[in-house]
């Protein structure tokens, strides 16, 4: 799905317990945007929000990035259902370790479908079925993501060249495809909890994620 319009809405210092970051703001447009579930009408225009925090030197060489999905269970609540908080904290320190790079966090709660629909999907998952068959009982896709916004906030900073850190090759295709080139994938690979070995399993099995 193109967007419309990408805008930056604000850039200031952002200082973390992994170390001294700028947090920007961005928003992008798009018009006519392609329903997730048959049942849901989409807008006619939506609004996407990103978050880049932004360490050190981006631009002498390709800088390490995550993108990251919003998962306020997993990076608030530390919840053990998923592996969210973990990879997120391990690409936090990996930046840091490095001295530069950029976390883009996409409010995308539930591989996009949101963070109610998330919780009735825990409630089937409590019944029987994986976080997919969980989705499409609810209406919705496996994954309503399509990570157009963070290839284009990459444009915007002037970055063309990533090592991404991920086990979701659909994010490498995505990039790729934007003209944005992946020198480097970079596990995200993270220790399983007896809680969340079906939730990987299933990301493994059914979605290519590159986890054992």
């Amino acid at each position: 799905m193109p967007f419309a319009s990408v805008t930056k809405i604000a850039d200031a210092e952002f200082p973390t317990r992994w170390g001294q970051f700028r947090i920007l703001g961005f928003e992008g447009v798009i018009e006519n945007p392609a329903a997730c579930n048959d049942n849901i009408p989409p807008p006619a225009v939506r609004v996407e929000g990103a978050v880049a925090l932004v360490m050190g030197d981006i631009h002498s060489a390709p800088p390490l990035v995550r993108i990251h999905s919003q998962c306020l269970t997993g990076d608030v609540f530390h919840s053990l259902r998923c592996d969210c908080r973990q990879q997120l904290e391990l690409a936090m320190a990996l930046i840091t370790d490095e001295g530069n790079g950029i976390l883009l966090y996409e409010q995308q709660e539930g591989r996009g479908i949101g963070l109610m629909a998330k919780l009735r999907a825990y409630e089937l998952q409590d019944k029987g079925l994986d976080t997919i068959e969980a989705n499409l009982e609810l209406g919705y896709e496996a994954d309503c993501r399509h990570f157009e916004l963070p290839a284009q906030i990459l444009k915007q900073l002037g970055v063309n060249e990533v090592r991404l850190i991920t086990n979701n090759p659909e994010k490498v295709e995505a990039l790729e495809v934007a003209g944005i080139k992946v020198v480097e994938r970079i596990s995200a690979e993270v220790p399983s909890e007896p809680t969340n070995e079906r939730y990987l399993q299933t990301k493994r099995e059914k979605m290519g994620h590159l986890v054992n």
